[in-house]
């Protein structure tokens, strides 16, 4: 099993680049089955979830290739309904098939979701939205099993924002008879993509960008060709690395205006930020700011950025609150961090960090994703070597990390353990 070793106290400093965004290209992935024939994505960064949904499409029957960041999805032959449990569970987002299934096929059989395990995660607001749409939903051995002649369109309430669910009954909707709309739909740019991706195709959707989504279904969807957008999650990563730095560092190929919750909160911190139209320099501050974070659904503060912004602050000057109101299990990462000499305490969804003048190296391990990408920053920041272990993790959302890290001053090296 892989790990890194991370040499402590290096400088960062220079230009680095941001990857296509993992949480669209998985749900626009699972939307080319929609539309029979050959569509091709661009920007699609080399990531194990990305391979494990393009697994799952070529059991469904789809032809998928990939070669230097493009994939083209032949979708014509798609004749199977399953998504089996041996895939399903490695990945929460293998649940994107569900609604495309259904829509083009009548049916589908999706195994219960897996992937990082953050809390409980439950489907229940996509197979509502099913509901709502007319399939008749059955739960058997481990399997959500949904039947619909023909979907038609209707109301569709969340009781919560909910980005999978709303992409789920998004696609869904598309070539239901009638009108479909969608109240309290999520606004993360995620769902923009599939919807701008969507659209593209032939469907026919209004609202994007708001909490209300309207969906009058169409006979058809056709193939087509799609630039994805660039991750705001690595692109957040890259410029909290910066913000633990001593020199500047331009963090290129994002999107400023998917991170604006985030360039608050470095402010705030302290550090003085030079945006542009596709990159970000952050200078960061000689003396860090302690800043309290709450996450919440776009365009407040993403989760899967609250693990490494906690690593900012057990180096702030003072004492800082973090929040996870959108998994308030998330925080696996703390007793991690503490093993590298931070000072957080937990009390239910809120940790309490207090500001230390170093971290010290160790070995911890990841527990999932976006805590690993925190251990790695801290790595990179405190004293002597920090071993990684399990950073399988890693490499489900980010392309090549040490490579791009090392680049700009750090020391990560790969080995097998």
């Amino acid at each position: 099993m892989d790990r890194f070793i991370i040499e402590g106290n290096r400088e960062l400093s220079g230009t680095i680049s941001v990857s296509g965004a993992k949480n669209a290209i998985l749900p626009v992935m699972a939307a080319c089955l929609l539309a029979p024939g050959k569509s091709v994505l661009r920007n699609v960064p080399n990531l194990i979830d990305l391979k494990t949904m393009a697994h799952l499409l070529r059991v469904l029957g789809a032809r998928v290739e990939y070669e230097n960041g493009m994939m083209s999805i032949d979708s014509r032959d798609v004749c199977f309904f399953e998504a089996p449990y041996e895939l399903v569970s490695k990945m929460r987002a293998s649940i994107y098939v569900l609604g495309p299934l259904l829509a083009r096929l009548g049916e589908a059989r999706v195994s219960f979701p897996g992937g990082c395990a953050i809390g409980t995660r439950p489907v229940d607001l996509h197979l509502k939205a099913m509901e709502a749409l007319g399939a008749d939903i059955t739960i058997e051995h481990g399997y959500i099993h949904a039947r619909a002649e023909k979907l038609t369109g209707a109301p569709i309430h969340f009781e919560k924002s909910s980005v999978g669910a709303t992409i789920n009954a998004i696609m869904a909707a598309v070539l239901a008879s009638g009108t479909t709309q969608i109240f309290n739909a999520a606004m993360e740019p995620e769902v923009d993509s599939t919807v701008e991706m969507l659209n593209k195709m032939g469907a026919r959707i209004q609202g994007c960008g708001s909490t209300t989504l309207t969906i009058e279904g169409v006979e058809q969807l056709f193939p087509v060709e799609m630039e994805m957008i660039s991750d705001r999650i690595e692109a957040g990563t890259f410029l909290i690395a910066g913000a633990l730095s001593t020199k500047p560092v331009t963090v290129e190929n994002c999107l400023p205006g998917h991170l604006d919750s985030l360039l608050e909160r470095l402010r705030a911190a302290g550090c003085e930020l030079e945006v542009a139209e596709r990159s970000i320099t952050v200078i960061p501050p000689e003396v860090i700011k302690p800043v309290n974070i709450l996450t919440l659904p776009y365009p407040g503060f993403p989760t899967d950025l609250q693990a490494q912004f906690t690593v900012l602050m057990s180096l702030a000057e003072g004492v800082s609150f973090i929040e996870d109101t959108i998994f308030p299990d998330r925080f696996m990462h703390v007793a991690e961090l503490n093993r590298l000499q931070a000072d957080i305490r937990m009390d239910r969804n809120v940790a309490t960090v207090k500001g230390v003048k170093q971290l010290s190296g160790a070995e911890v391990m990841a527990t999932d994703l976006r805590a690993s990408a925190a251990l790695v920053l801290a790595g990179l920041v405190a004293k002597g070597s920090t071993i990684v272990s399990r950073i399988y993790h890693i490499d489900r959302g980010y392309d090549r990390i040490e490579e791009k890290l090392n680049a700009i001053g750090a020391r990560i090296t790969r080995e097998n353990a």
